[in-house]
């Protein structure tokens, strides 16, 4: 089990956050977390990444329990994790190479001198994920979408046993985000690929590899499971509570909303 929460709440000041969330990531799967602003996904992603508690239930990451041991940065290192607030920490004047390289050390900056197998592996995956000619370009000179890139390549430098995307398309034309999209795709379809989820308030995103998901509205479970269960018409015009279509081409779903 990569994840399991049970009952999960989180209170700040009284107000409910989150309440009763259940959710079981198995081995080998890919998960959307989908939500529109407000749905509670960013508190739901740090209690993931150890940066909140919950106020009740039981949270299992990676077989690490809250309040059983001592998590924090033992658990963070294992779950690679690009959001837009990472996006801006990173130092303009760092070349893409550096930028990745940098992840090896889970440090902002390169501080410490890589090994040449590190060197080796950070050009490998520049290759992999389309990088590889801009890797001596300063970041700060990047596209969105060559960002997005380089953070991915970055986060894959620890071999995390989870990769959280969280919006990764924000910000990119239809072309950028087809072509990340495609890359995303391919990561996930490797034998090797660590567990994915990917955080999206687009249905259009949402790709086939990702073969569960989870609907979360107001902080609440809305629905979760099999992706072409979960993503149909009926259940999303419930959810937004406007009349919508769901029209499937290519396996991936787009959404249309009714007259």
């Amino acid at each position: 089990m990569v994840l399991d929460l049970e009952n999960v709440t989180l209170k700040r000041d009284d107000v409910q956050i989150l309440q009763n969330i259940n959710w079981q990531i198995e081995q080998g799967e890919h998960w959307v977390l989908y939500g529109l602003n407000g749905s509670g996904k960013t508190a739901l992603l740090d209690i993931i990444n150890a940066y909140n508690f919950p106020t009740s239930g039981k949270a299992t990451v990676l077989g690490l329990t809250f309040g059983k041991v001592y998590l924090g940065e033992e658990l963070r290192k294992r779950i690679g994790f690009v959001s837009a607030s990472l996006q801006g920490k990173i130092y303009q004047t760092d070349n893409a190479f550096e930028v990745v390289l940098s992840g090896a050390f889970a440090s902002i900056g390169l501080y410490q001198t890589p090994t040449d197998e590190m060197r080796e592996k950070a050009s490998g995956l520049l290759e992999e994920l389309g990088c590889i000619g801009y890797a001596n370009r300063e970041y700060g000179t990047l596209s969105q979408g060559e960002r997005q890139r380089v953070l991915i390549a970055r986060a894959l430098m620890a071999d995390p046993s989870i990769l959280i995307l969280d919006e990764p398309t924000n910000g990119l034309d239809f072309i950028a985000r087809e072509q990340l999209l495609d890359s995303i795709e391919k990561l996930a379809n490797k034998a090797n690929s660590p567990t994915i989820i990917y955080v999206t308030h687009h249905i259009e995103e949402i790709l086939p590899v990702f073969s569960k998901t989870m609907l979360l509205k107001s902080g609440e479970v809305y629905a979760s499971g099999q992706t072409n269960q979960i993503i149909t018409s009926e259940i999303l015009t419930n959810y937004f509570n406007i009349p919508v279509h769901v029209r499937w081409e290519n396996d991936r779903p787009y959404l249309v909303k009714n007259k």
